[in-house]
């Protein structure tokens, strides 16, 4: 037998016919009636009186589901009052072999109860994917009519691996709020996140110092020591969990002083002493690499302690008068000093009696014992005077003796012809340079060197005197830092000394305080200069050092150097906010005698905003430590050292010669350092590949000098005009992309969007020179130009956009039209027009003038056609920069129409 079911629907009505040999069933629904019709007998069925006119409701609804892997979804639909259920997916029936129905009754109404279930799997979902989302839902019928469910949405479930932005380690102060971001991988559904501390999961619930935001970023309100761990970011849906690169959070803490102590005892027993008090920096310590306190953790003070007084007598009174009882007596008193302050008493008796002649005793008894007396007063004052007499005898003879040995000793140094620097240093050794004649003035420089210069004057000791010894020289009243007369120096261009230029940078750097000093003369300038002065420089670096006249004492000869060191061979110990501004210069030897400070002049790279930095001068120690000496803007102009800060250049007053460095330390996050950014390419590519290497370096002048001479030896050559940009500290990396290639020539190999310079790398100068490279790939080799944009900007921070324009990666050599600014036709009517000599001038001659070539008439006027000559030198003066507009005004100018021919349409070129 065969088997089918067709269903009809006609005005509510359901028939059902039946045949022998088989089933066919047409089903009408029509108010409610129930008609089941066969070949033999038609059968009615209705559906109880009590739910005849009910519409059905739904029990279950279908829900979304996701489709995890390959797992297939369910879907569930429950009705009641329902004579039939099916789904229907993406606006098409599902067949009813894919429903799976259950029927029950409810046991409180009575009321028929329909379930109806059907399988999604990943394949029927895929066939749809990327046109719209896969959608069912279900149709329930009863006999009064028929109701929708909602629409479940069936998506494939999955979480992509990498996230689309990852938590980055920070260094905060303490109760510094941190902000962590995190943005999850892409997935569906959306991924939860959770953020982990040292594998823990993090609940703002228990701890309210940390917010999780609504886009997921982790907020630590106030950092504390405990926060210091690795926080990573988790996120998660029903296919996986992904977890992102730890970040490091190192909360520090800055050091602060604890309390002074009070005052110790004198350290004197008796008279002037000093008195100690301390503190410690652990108010709080410093944690983390936080900073250490800043001062003296020991004050000391000059005190004076109370002496104990021993008891002194006084001279004894005169003798009194013969008593009745034929005694005298006189008396002294302690009083000379006073004990006091626990001091001794006098020892002794303070009353003495003496018999004396009277009526009552014998004379001659009387008379003996007085004389006695004095003849032993008598004795004892002679001896005192001949020990007296003898004492000041031998003191005057010593006197004698140290006065002509210290006269001597003076004589035979101011009879030196020159006062080797050795003499203050174990730097230098003797040179025996007598300058008694002007041949050292005679020098001949040495042009195999790097042009170093100083600018000085050499004069022997007893030249430019006259008969007295003084000195004949004169100063103009212009600023201090102006050169010297040309009539009282003269400037030598690699001075040579006595020794040539590696033997002495051997000398300087067998010195023991400056062990580190490189042998490279190309950063040295040295020189000898005597009590004229003169100057010291090292050529395009910002740096030189002024020696004002007299600054050098009178007699002496100083052999001086100034080195500008490499950051890389010398580091300073930096911390906090604190950053280099300035090159590392030194200049010495040190320890030798000036009477004027010098003028050291160097470049710094600060923005030049006071209230934005705390800025000081620091030297380093005969021991290598270095010291803060100054404090810019708190100068004190008793001490040695004294510094004018302008916009891009520091000068340092010293009367000291050594080491000396500009470090600032931020006082906010508007504090700025000013960067060159440099770029520089290969001098020739014969391959596909070609790289730009940039470089962000300080703006300071010897740093430019340096990368300068490494591109030369690597090969490079410079593309484009260097750019200063503005570098805030604010904790913010600088990130470099490369924008607006012509795709269709040039592509870029870089598989991330930018590349990124760490902020203190460039705030610390951990890196002396920090480039990165964009490695760029020409589709072809005839390819030879290149236009694109760098994009400069700090992370959160605004960015600047500089326009590149490489042309030609393989050298210049352009053909034909392209080669010149003046189109060839253009060219043409210029010379047909002005060849022709005019007499009132009005012809190439007068273009010469105008175009200020006239010194060269002559030459102009030996060649078949001087204006197309003229035309000749202007193209090679003006390409790249030429101005047809200002050529065509000269022409207006002749009075030549033919200046609107500059007007021609392209066609006509």
């Amino acid at each position: 037998t065969c088997e089918f079911l067709q269903f009809f629907f006609q005005n509510g009505l359901l028939l059902l016919g039946y045949y022998q040999n088989s089933l066919l069933l047409h089903g009408y629904v029509q108010n409610g009636l129930l008609l089941l019709g066969g070949s033999e007998h038609v059968a009615t069925a209705t559906l109880p009186a009590s739910f005849n006119d009910l519409l059905p409701h739904f029990l279950i609804e279908p829900d979304d589901e996701y489709i995890v892997k390959n797992k297939p979804v369910t879907l569930t639909c429950r009705s009641t009052p329902a004579t039939q259920i099916y789904f229907k997916c993406n606006g098409e029936w599902v067949h009813q072999d894919d429903h799976l129905i259950e029927r029950t009754v409810d046991p409180a109404t009575a009321l028929p109860i329909m379930q109806v279930k059907i399988d999604i799997s990943r394949q029927q979902v895929e066939k749809i994917f990327g046109l719209d989302d896969y959608w069912c839902h279900c149709v329930a019928w009863s006999t009064t009519g028929t109701q929708k469910s909602q629409k479940a949405y069936v998506r494939i479930a999955y979480l992509r691996k990498n996230f689309e932005e990852e938590p980055i380690g920070k260094e905060v102060a303490l109760d510094q709020e941190v902000l962590l971001r995190c943005h999850p991988p892409e997935g569906v559904p959306p991924a939860e996140v959770e953020w982990q501390r040292n594998e823990d999961v993090i609940d703002p619930v228990t701890d309210p110092n940390f917010l999780v935001t609504a886009d997921h970023n982790l907020i630590i309100k106030q950092a504390r020591l405990a926060d210091t761990a690795n926080y990573t970011c988790v996120a998660k849906n029903i296919v996986a969990r992904r977890k992102s690169s730890s970040a490091t959070v190192l909360v520090y803490v800055n050091g602060g002083w604890s309390t002074w102590t009070t005052w110790s005892a004198c350290s004197a027993v008796c008279g002037r002493g000093w008195q100690r008090r301390s503190r410690s920096c652990t108010n709080p310590t410093p944690l983390n690499g936080g900073v250490a306190c800043d001062g003296q953790n020991v004050q000391k003070s000059a005190c004076t302690a109370t002496c104990p007084v021993d008891g002194g007598w006084s001279e004894w009174s005169k003798w009194s008068a013969c008593g009745a009882d034929c005694s005298m007596w006189r008396s002294r008193e302690c009083t000379q000093p006073s004990p006091g302050t626990g001091g001794k008493d006098c020892q002794g008796i303070d009353l003495q009696s003496l018999n004396c002649t009277s009526q009552q005793c014998p004379q001659s008894k009387s008379d003996k014992i007085l004389s006695l007396e004095t003849i032993s007063a008598s004795g004892v004052e002679d001896v005192a005077l001949y020990v007296g007499i003898v004492a000041v005898a031998l003191c005057l003879t010593l006197l004698l003796i140290v006065v002509v040995l210290v006269y001597r000793r003076k004589k035979e140094g101011l009879d030196a012809d020159v006062a080797d620097s050795s003499i203050l240093t174990t730097g230098f050794q003797p040179m025996g340079i007598k300058p008694k004649n002007s041949h050292l003035l005679t020098i001949q420089p040495d042009l195999t060197t790097t042009t170093t210069s100083y600018q000085g004057t050499l004069r022997s000791r007893h030249d430019g005197t006259n008969h007295t010894g003084t000195a004949k020289f004169s100063l103009t009243n212009g600023p201090l830092l102006d050169p010297l007369p040309n009539g009282s120096h003269h400037t030598l261009h690699n001075g040579k000394l006595t020794t040539d230029p590696a033997e002495f940078m051997t000398r300087l750097s067998s010195q023991t305080y400056f062990k580190t000093l490189p042998h490279d003369v190309t950063n040295t300038s040295y020189g000898t200069f005597n009590f004229l002065g003169g100057r010291l420089t090292i050529p395009n670096t910002g740096i030189s050092l002024l020696i004002p006249p007299e600054a050098i004492p009178r007699g002496k000869i100083y052999e001086i150097y100034l080195t500008a060191q490499r950051k890389e061979d010398l580091r300073l110990p930096l911390a906090g906010c604190q950053t280099l501004l300035s090159p590392i210069v030194s200049c010495g030897p040190p320890g030798v005698v000036l009477t004027r400070p010098v003028i050291l002049s160097m470049d710094h790279c600060s923005d030049a905003c006071p209230e934005n930095w705390a800025v000081r001068l620091k030297k380093q120690n005969y021991e290598g430590v270095w010291e803060d000496v100054l404090m810019i803007g708190e100068e004190l102009f008793s001490e040695p050292y004294y510094c004018q800060l302008e916009a891009e250049t520091c000068r340092v007053f010293s009367e000291q010669l050594g080491r000396f460095s500009l470090v600032g330390e931020s006082l906010n996050m508007a504090a700025a350092k000013r960067l060159r950014l440099v770029l520089f390419s290969d001098a020739y590519c014969s391959t596909l590949e070609y790289n730009i290497r940039v470089y962000c370096m300080d703006d300071t002048q010897d740093v430019f000098k340096e990368v300068m001479q490494m591109e030369r030896q690597l090969g490079g050559r410079l593309i484009d005009e260097p750019h200063v940009l503005l570098f805030k500290d604010s904790y913010h990396n600088l990130r470099l992309s490369i924008h607006d290639m012509p795709q269709a020539h040039w592509r870029s190999k870089l598989l991330a969007g930018y590349q990124e310079i760490p902020f203190y790398h460039i705030w610390n100068g951990s890196q002396r020179y920090l480039h990165c490279t964009f490695t760029l790939e020409r589709l072809s080799l005839s390819t030879c130009e290149l236009t694109c944009q760098l994009c400069v900007w700090q992370v959160e921070g605004e960015g600047q956009k500089f326009l590149l324009m490489e042309t030609n990666p393989n050298g210049m050599a352009l053909a034909g039209p392209s080669a010149f600014q003046i189109p060839y036709l253009i060219r043409q009517k210029i010379c047909s027009s002005l060849d022709t000599p005019c007499p009132n001038g009005a012809d190439w001659r007068l273009l010469a003038q105008r175009l200020k070539l006239d010194r060269h008439m002559s030459f102009f006027a030996s060649k078949p056609s001087p204006t197309s000559v003229i035309l000749d030198l202007w193209e090679a003066q003006h390409f790249h920069s030429g101005n047809l507009n200002q050529l065509a005004t000269v022409m207006a100018d002749i009075g030549k129409q033919e200046a609107m021919i500059f007007l021609v349409s392209d066609g006509e070129c």
